[in-house]
């Protein structure tokens, strides 16, 4: 039962290989076997492969025995078509398209597997990925709010170092009267004298506009470090925002580009093997000797074609035949009294009838 489902899978001629001896069944139930397990990898490739893209299973295994089955026409019908010549050269013409798809099919079946094969190493070649576009999100964001920031940090500071001149200021007035009134500077004067009193009345009034300025600029710089804070916290909500971008960055084509990053012999080794899988039943086929089952194959064919060529032959010889014929009565009848009569007859009414219906157009014309 599994031997004749195998040879289904090659693509032989069930009905000439049941005659055949048992080696040569044998042989293209192996050929069928590759071909059915072939395509079992390209299902499991493939629904791996879809899970990536979807993230969903019953999706991605449905989608993938689709492909497997496709895989597995196109490898039956490759397989099926390749027929032993009895020139070398002819057989290498042949297979060559074949070949060149089967290095195709190899690559789409082997670079998923690859990915599955490699996973860890390829997680953490996102990871780094994933961690290098981070910070560059948060210096593309932040170019487009720290300039804002920095005006108003410089603004905040030239408040800030306007309270700090205007209280220098005071505190040298503060230290000018204390002197006057110990006598250690100005009159030198111990006592609250006149002077005392002027540069006392000096402090009080700077002492009053630095209390204003300090009321006026902490106010502003209250409204500033607020806004500074809205900023801060439109930042953080711009990165929150793009973060989720950046941690689903591990889709299909991620995952290609992070495999090229890793060393690439592991991989072409698997490439490699699935490749030789894959032309296995071609190659099979070119190098083993003309079968028993190739020669009653041909047997078949060429007694159809013979047969073909042979009617299409009858035909054209039938045809010629009968145009001869055709020509040489023609020829004999041409010469007839009768038949010239007739026809001089049916042209003089045909004659009659033109010239009827020109009177009748003229005289409508009239």
């Amino acid at each position: 039962m599994l031997k004749q489902f195998f040879i289904l899978c090659s693509g032989a001629d069930t009905d000439i290989l049941n005659d055949c001896s048992v080696g040569e069944q044998n042989k293209y139930a192996g050929i069928g076997a590759t071909v059915f397990f072939t395509a079992v990898m390209a299902s499991i490739a493939a629904s791996y492969a879809l899970f990536t893209v979807f993230d969903n299973l019953y999706t991605s295994v449905f989608f993938g025995l689709i492909w497997g089955l496709l895989i597995f026409n196109l490898d039956r019908f490759i397989v099926s078509t390749i027929k032993k010549r009895d020139n070398t050269i002819d057989e290498i013409v042949q297979a060559t398209p074949r070949i060149f798809l089967a290095v195709i099919i190899a690559v789409v079946i082997s670079k998923p597997l690859e990915l599955k094969i490699f996973e860890k190493e390829i997680n953490q070649v996102l990871l780094e990925q994933k961690n290098d576009l981070t910070l560059a999100n948060q210096n593309q964001i932040a170019e487009q709010y720290n300039p804002k920031i920095a005006e108003l940090e410089n603004q905040a500071l030239g408040l800030q170092s306007q309270i700090d001149t205007k209280e220098a200021e005071v505190n040298a007035l503060y230290d000018t009267y204390i002197s006057e009134a110990e006598g250690t500077a100005g009159t030198k004067l111990l006592g609250k004298g006149p002077v005392y009193k002027e540069k006392r009345e000096k402090h009080d009034a700077g002492l009053a506009e630095l209390q204003q300025l300090k009321t006026a600029n902490k106010a502003k710089i209250t409204a500033i470090e607020n806004e500074i804070v809205a900023l801060q916290g439109d930042y953080k909500a711009n990165v929150t925002e793009s973060q989720p971008v950046i941690d689903n960055f591990d889709g299909l084509m991620a995952r290609v580009n992070a495999l090229g990053e890793l060393p690439w012999l592991p991989s072409f080794f698997i490439f490699l093997l699935f490749l030789a899988i894959e032309t296995s039943p071609i190659i099979a086929k070119l190098l083993s000797p003309k079968g028993e089952f190739d020669y009653k194959l041909q047997d078949q064919e060429t007694a159809v074609e013979a047969w073909t060529f042979q009617q299409v032959t009858e035909r054209k010889l039938l045809m010629k035949t009968d145009n001869d014929i055709n020509n040489k009565v023609y020829n004999e009848i041409a010469d007839e009294e009768e038949v010239m009569n007739y026809k001089r007859k049916k042209a003089r009414e045909l004659m009659q009838h033109q010239a009827d219906a020109f009177l009748k157009k003229q005289k409508g014309v009239l």
